[in-house]
């Protein structure tokens, strides 16, 4: 037995995370090793993924007083996301509505939950807005996982959100100064305005600020998935920052892996997916598949249960494969280039298997995760999230026939590897519990 397990056996653990499967999948493999170290782990969401913790084997908590404003239900609760086309002007609208007002009443569920489940931490996704509410209001410590790019403000950088690069130099230092006053008090100003209310309301001390930079400076240690190497220097990163590798999703049993002949038969394979929050097909996934249908590229499609049959339908070429799901750690060692729109994960992923990428994404802060690709040479940055087929087309190719693409992303995943991130993260669980412990006991 190792001295996390020692220490953490019997510890009640609670994960609470934004019903989206980027908030959620990347947890799980943490879940299942606290588990299995003997934590008495459970788990407050949506009701959406009941059968994903069933199956986990994780005692799940489902939304009571919170809105369950998810992944799969959020354009139709707000129809009028759906025709908001400015990016600044739709991540200040999901800030609201899916992160901000939603924080109070996952407070007032976690509350009620304690009672019955006194738990001694609570390990949450970055973008969980009752963060500091935990901490502050029940005194228990949270560790927050970051499942994006690091979203922490910095002099060094642009806003969040902007997908600009670091500055190299003082005058450009000096206009993203401006660029951040600008983005609190004008494009994001109701979002911050409006969490700054809810903390407020509660009595939550807190210092106002951009939403995502408050939950960072406020959680008890911040993990953030990823290396330093794929993310912007900067001098003025924050004290409770930990960079911990590429914490994954919980694999489990594969009792039938994923093979098709095909893989074999093609000497270039694109593998392709828009997530799963991303539900309309022509952004990325039609302007692909017509840009290699009957041609000598395969192409694997993970759809994410978006419109399967009717892609299949329309491209019933040898060369295209279309399936609900995919484990990226079975195809991706096939694949010579990734096509996202910028899902973290599936970045991470792609980096970890040394697979040179495209990327074409926009919303839900995916535009950073693609300009880091872009910016770190791992392969090439679309900057838009509706590419035509001639644009993937040229870039695909230009990634397959450059090899400094494939040598920048090996020598990342070199890098990332060398973490063990789980064991790393369970470290962290092991010292904050502790040291809340010892705490507690000196008051």
């Amino acid at each position: 037995m190792t001295k996390h397990n020692q220490q953490l056996k019997g510890k009640k653990v609670l994960f609470g995370t934004v019903p989206a499967d980027g908030h959620f999948n990347p947890l799980t493999g943490l879940a299942k090793h606290l588990q299995a170290s003997g934590c008495d782990v459970r788990w407050y969401t949506s009701p959406l993924f009941t059968k994903k913790l069933e199956k986990l084997g994780i005692q799940h908590y489902p939304f009571v007083r919170a809105l369950d404003v998810n992944q799969d239900n959020v354009n139709t609760i707000f129809p009028e996301r759906a025709s908001i086309d400015d990016p600044g002007a739709k991540l200040d609208f999901d800030m609201i509505e899916f992160f901000a007002k939603r924080a109070p009443e996952y407070y007032e569920d976690l509350k009620e939950i304690y009672p019955s489940f006194p738990f001694d931490i609570l390990i949450a996704d970055s973008l969980f807005t009752a963060t500091p509410f935990v901490k502050s209001g029940m005194n228990i410590p949270v560790l927050s996982i970051g499942i994006v790019p690091l979203a922490e403000n910095s002099v060094d950088l642009a806003p969040y959100g902007m997908a600009l690069p670091p500055a190299t130099s003082e005058a450009e230092k000096a206009k993203y100064a401006e660029l951040h006053e600008l983005m609190t008090a004008v494009v994001f100003k109701k979002s911050t305005d409006t969490f700054d209310d809810m903390l407020n309301g509660y009595n939550i001390p807190h210092q106002r600020g951009f939403l995502f930079d408050l939950l960072i400076r406020e959680a008890s240690l911040y993990l953030q998935i990823g290396t330093p190497s794929f993310e912007y220097e900067r001098s003025d990163i924050g004290k409770n920052v930990r960079f911990v590798g590429a914490l994954m999703a919980y694999s489990g049993e594969q009792t039938t892996p994923w093979f098709d002949e095909r893989l074999t038969k093609y000497k270039k394979v694109v593998l392709l997916t828009q997530g799963t929050v991303e539900k309309d097909i022509n952004k990325l996934i039609i302007p692909t598949l017509d840009a290699f249908k009957d041609t000598d590229v395969l192409v694997v499609v993970a759809t994410g249960n978006n419109q399967t049959a009717a892609l299949r339908a329309r491209y019933p070429f040898d060369n295209i494969i279309v399936s609900d799901y995919i484990p990226f750690d079975e195809i991706m060692p096939y694949a010579s280039v990734y096509v996202t729109n910028g899902g973290y994960g599936g970045t991470l992923l792609s980096i970890k298997h040394k697979l040179p990428m495209v990327a074409a994404g926009i919303h839900e802060g995916k535009s950073e995760v693609c300009a880091r690709i872009g910016y770190f040479n791992l392969g090439l940055n679309l900057a838009t999230d509706t590419p035509t087929a001639e644009l993937v087309k040229d870039a695909v190719n230009k990634v397959l026939a450059d090899s400094s693409y494939k040598a920048h992303v090996s020598r990342l995943a070199d890098e990332i590897n060398i973490y063990n991130a789980i064991e790393t993260s369970t470290g962290y669980v092991a010292q904050l519990i502790a040291a809340h412990a010892k705490s507690a006991v000196a008051q």
